[in-house]
């Protein structure tokens, strides 16, 4: 449950438009998330964790025929995905929080969100995520392959990646399968999951 004056949005609230703009500068990931969507049956339901303004990823997937969700908990990021993509689904939400809209999904993507949250945030979410997954479902996130912190470029605040091998323990309990580790053209680590 959300504190009074708790910023569920990481920061990214009032980081909202530098982010936006410099994201719409640039396709870094695009390649690899369709790459990874190739996998999943046409016009499957994809939900996007931490969805910005839908743009570069909701809009790529959206585009190439899914059907796209979206969760993010920056109040103008996602006025901004609604105007930008108005027949995807959003919701402003902490994806702690999610409901998940009540439904299961095809794919799940989390591109640039997993490391902003707490490692019991973290461990507890791909457990939701398995959960919200159909049998087959596919699960992408990015998180450096190391264990270790630093300060997020657009809100200075801790970000955490739990390292590869807690990762792999933490899917593998949650009854998901580590497939796949990919590398994008901006360096960023991919994990690439199915629900068993």
């Amino acid at each position: 449950m959300q504190q009074p004056g708790m910023d569920r949005s990481n920061g990214y609230e009032a980081a909202a438009s530098d982010f936006v703009a410099g994201r719409r500068q640039t396709s870094i990931g695009v390649a690899t998330v369709r790459t990874w969507a190739r996998s999943l049956p046409p016009g499957a339901s994809i939900l996007d964790l931490g969805c910005g303004d839908g743009v570069p990823i909701s809009t790529a997937l959206m585009n190439d025929g899914f059907v796209i969700y979206g969760i993010d908990a920056a109040p103008s990021m996602t006025a901004a995905f609604r105007h930008r993509i108005p027949h995807a689904h959003v919701a402003c939400e902490a994806v702690e929080d999610s409901s998940f809209f009540g439904r299961r999904f095809d794919g799940i993507v989390a591109w640039g969100h997993m490391f902003l949250l707490s490692a019991d945030v973290q461990r507890d979410l791909i457990r939701r995520v398995a959960s919200a997954l159909g049998p087959g479902g596919r699960f992408l996130f990015t998180s450096p392959a190391q264990s270790c912190t630093w300060a997020d470029l657009s809100t200075g605040r801790e970000s955490l990646s739990l390292g590869a091998e807690v990762y792999k323990t933490v899917l593998s309990g949650a009854d998901l399968m580590l497939v796949g580790e990919h590398l994008d053209e901006g360096k960023n680590h991919y994990y690439e999951a199915v629900k068993r």
